[in-house]
């Protein structure tokens, strides 16, 4: 029987910090670990007038309750706290109704997506997502010699769930990824889509729906598939709508034999001023509406701005756009940083596409004026 992987040696496979920054873990062939390194700082990112319009950051920042819970918990920060992290996890099953056995906490969605990527994937059991998507699930997976079937978004930008379902067949898939909405599109799939893929997945394949940006959205979650002991496995994370992408707090909930294999040999302690922030967060759900409310106003004026002068964008329900900038996407991200406007890339199924995230009121302002002079040469 093979030995469980340790954590500490599992955490320096994983390099998850990286992925959850939108970085590809920095793995060799074979899956050797290569030096991590962080993102080189752009000239100008770190100037007072800098707009981050690049990593899909909440620029409100926690809920006031969560900032109040943060601080409190740094008397106790010396301690591991494992019993804050079980109410932690017991308070989201409970407000789902969902076993504390289906329920993990993790720091973001970066450990649990590379842990979903070991643990269910292989050279014989390929792994199946979108075109474009998040990459680093298929990064890690390649790393450890797994087949990759990279299926195109639809042209409404859903994922193809029966073009998915045939490349699992062939590739005999351990795992089908579904962001839902998707990074970097902001685009939704239908959840009858969704169910759909779940009933015509190959037996024993597990579908991972990472839901990252679900409360941005106007689609059903989709823990009831978890509740209903699906094989499907449901990543959520703090740093967008909670506005927590610094404290690094995430949680997956599976059927509880699923979930043991994800967590390979166990869990270990999560920060404790996150841990107290997220559970002041989940206490506190009254200021998701209004979350949602404003950043679709914001990210749903902006696209129309940018429609009215020619500029198409792919439709959104998430913190994030693709806007197609007729040109090099690279080139425009590059010139808009000289406006120290910083925004997203571009992605290889959509170089002319670059992703926007949707700041407040003044930053899209400065989206706007710096994107008159882009396009205009200026």
């Amino acid at each position: 029987m093979a030995l469980p992987l340790s954590r500490r040696h599992f955490l320096g496979l994983s390099a998850c910090s990286l992925a959850t920054a939108g970085l590809a873990p920095l793995l060799g062939a074979g899956g050797q670990a290569r030096a991590q390194q962080l993102p080189p700082t752009v000239p100008g990112m770190d100037a007072a007038d800098a707009v981050l319009l690049n990593y899909n950051e909440n620029p409100l920042g926690p809920f006031p309750e969560a900032r109040e819970a943060a601080l409190a918990a740094m008397g106790r920060a010396n301690r591991y706290l494992f019993g804050l992290q079980r109410e932690f996890t017991a308070l989201f099953a409970t407000q789902n109704g969902l076993g504390e056995d289906q329920v993990a906490g993790y720091c973001g969605s970066g450990i649990a997506l590379d842990g979903a990527a070991l643990a269910f994937c292989s050279p014989q059991a390929g792994l199946v997502t979108a075109d474009p998507t998040f990459e680093s699930l298929a990064q890690m997976a390649g790393a450890h010699g797994t087949p990759a079937r990279r299926v195109p978004l639809r042209a409404d930008g859903a994922h193809d769930v029966q073009a998915m379902a045939r490349a699992a067949a062939e590739t005999r898939a351990g795992l089908i990824y579904v962001c839902n909405p998707n990074n970097p599109t902001g685009s939704i799939t239908p959840r009858a889509d969704i169910d759909w893929l779940l009933a015509h997945k190959p037996a024993g394949s597990v579908l991972l729906i990472d839901e990252a940006y679900i409360h941005y959205s106007d689609e059903p979650d989709t823990l009831d598939l978890v509740r209903a002991g699906a094989d499907a496995i449901v990543l959520r994370t703090f740093s967008k709508i909670y506005g927590m992408a610094g404290l690094r707090l995430g949680l997956a909930a599976a059927r509880s034999d699923l979930l043991q294999k994800l967590l390979l040999s166990g869990a270990n302690s999560l920060p404790v001023p996150s841990v107290a922030a997220g559970i002041a967060s989940l206490e506190h759900p009254a200021h998701l509406a209004a979350r949602k409310a404003e950043n679709t106003r914001l990210r749903e004026a902006t696209v129309a701005w940018l429609a009215a002068r020619g500029h198409a964008c792919l439709p959104s329900q998430a913190s994030c756009f693709m806007v197609d900038v007729k040109g090099d996407g690279k080139a425009f991200t590059a010139a808009m940083a000289r406006h120290r406007v910083f925004v997203g890339r571009s992605w290889p199924a959509l170089p002319s596409h670059v992703r926007i995230t949707v700041g407040t009121d003044a930053e899209m302002a400065r989206f706007r004026e710096a994107f008159v002079q882009v396009v205009s040469g200026a």
